[in-house]
């Protein structure tokens, strides 16, 4: 059964993509355990052909898919994996991804979406669902690598096309694709915004803790990888102390309790890099109920949350990693599209690759572009793009701090 996903679809626009920090690891090595290389994002594409570097937030690519859309086969079925580890899935990732099929001229029986709600079982059950409803291309993001390699794997016997879908499964079946952001280059604007939050707010000695994702999840071992890049060799110079790196999670409610036991062990902790909103907002309400000022033990994040651009305008957390998830859903879409019509996506969209070191073979990628996020470019990025509305962000406590950054509050 398709999911019921109503109201305006979200605008965010490609072109916003600048200003970026500086970040390390910006060579990818592809012997690395988990790496990427992004062939460069080419905005030539031939006649009808849907290019990665042309899509912007009125979809208009999505309607030059129109005549493959006729001459395809079969359902697409996206299966999305919680509400737990981000809001953004039934915030933006449904009705962007809903918006890109109807632009595209899908009719409302082509497609299915669904979400697991945080179970393989119940992710299994779509899947075998959707084959049996008449899916011949399936859109993944996996809650686990086992669970989703089983899922394609059984979707590959019976003829279904796959697409990795923001996440990697590592163990994947041959001739899937991947459709991401660069994940290193995430982990590396976290790494870079927090050197320059730990200059900015005057860390003296950082003493850091790394709060790292799930680490069954793909990504977040690219996000370790990129913010590690930046960070340990300032580790290795003396200039950071490293505290410790417990065993990751994308539960915001393990987080809070792993930092509370943390910081009672090491409360010499004055530097936290946390690796997406969630895990910062845990940290956060920790501090907080210490009696933690604001602009004192720099947090990071990324998924540009409300909750996140609030903690960044209100100088708890440095800064937040925006991906413009309009983008990631029309490319999705795009690369189903070409695989239901029996056709090889072209190269002005595949623009790279990413290792599977599982299934030891590099995966055909959309790898797409962050941006980090702070109060000075806040305005001009995910407000610019409607990602977020200021009525929404600019809570009667965050006023003066909307603003300051030139948000309009009214």
């Amino acid at each position: 059964m398709k999911g019921t996903y109503k109201g305006a679809a979200v605008a965010v626009s490609l072109l916003t993509l600048f200003g970026v920090a500086a970040c390390g690891n910006d060579k990818k090595d592809n012997t690395s355990s988990s790496s990427t290389t992004a062939a460069g994002s080419s905005t030539t594409a031939a006649s009808g052909e849907v290019a990665a570097g042309t899509l912007t937030s009125d979809m208009a690519a999505m309607k030059l898919l129109k005549p493959l859309v006729a001459q395809g086969k079969g359902k697409v079925a996206v299966l999305l994996p919680d509400t737990a580890s981000s809001a953004r899935y039934v915030s933006f990732d449904a009705p962007l991804l809903e918006q890109a099929f109807k632009t595209a001229g899908y009719a409302s029986g082509d497609y299915i979406i669904d979400n697991a709600q945080g179970s393989a079982t119940t992710m299994q059950q779509q899947a075998e669902a959707a084959i049996t409803a008449g899916a011949s291309v399936i859109l993944i993001d996996q809650l686990d690598s086992g669970s989703a390699a089983s899922i394609e794997k059984d979707a590959a016997a019976k003829g279904v096309k796959v697409v990795d879908y923001d996440r990697l499964t590592k163990g994947g079946v041959d001739g899937r694709y991947y459709v991401s952001f660069d994940n290193v280059k995430v982990g590396g604007l976290i790494g870079a915004g927090l050197v320059q939050c730990v200059s900015d707010w005057k860390v003296s000695k950082p003493q850091v803790l790394f709060m790292n994702g799930d680490p069954t999840d793909n990504n977040a071992t690219l996000f370790a990888q990129g913010y590690h890049a930046v960070i340990d060799p300032k580790i290795t110079s003396g200039a950071y102390t490293k505290v410790a790196e417990p065993g990751g999670t994308w539960n915001n409610q393990q987080a809070l309790t792993i930092f509370e036991q943390q910081y009672a062990a090491n409360p010499n902790i004055n530097t936290v890099v946390t690796a997406n909103d969630g895990l910062g907002q845990s940290v956060i309400s920790a501090l907080k109920t210490k009696s933690i000022r604001p602009s004192t033990i720099p947090t990071t994040g990324q998924d540009a949350t409300t909750q996140g651009l609030q903690n960044v305008l209100a100088n708890y957390q440095c800064g937040t990693v925006y991906k413009p998830i309009s983008v990631e859903a029309q490319a999705a879409v795009a690369i189903a599209t070409y695989l239901r019509a029996g056709k090889q996506p072209p190269a002005s969209l595949v623009n790279g690759t990413t290792k599977d070191t599982t299934a030891s073979t590099n995966v055909p990628s959309v790898l797409l572009t962050p941006v980090w996020v702070t109060a000075k470019n806040m305005n001009d990025t995910v407000i610019k793009d409607n990602f977020v509305k200021p009525s929404d962000l600019c809570t009667p406590e965050l006023q003066a701090a909307c603003q300051a950054a030139g948000i309009p509050t009214s």
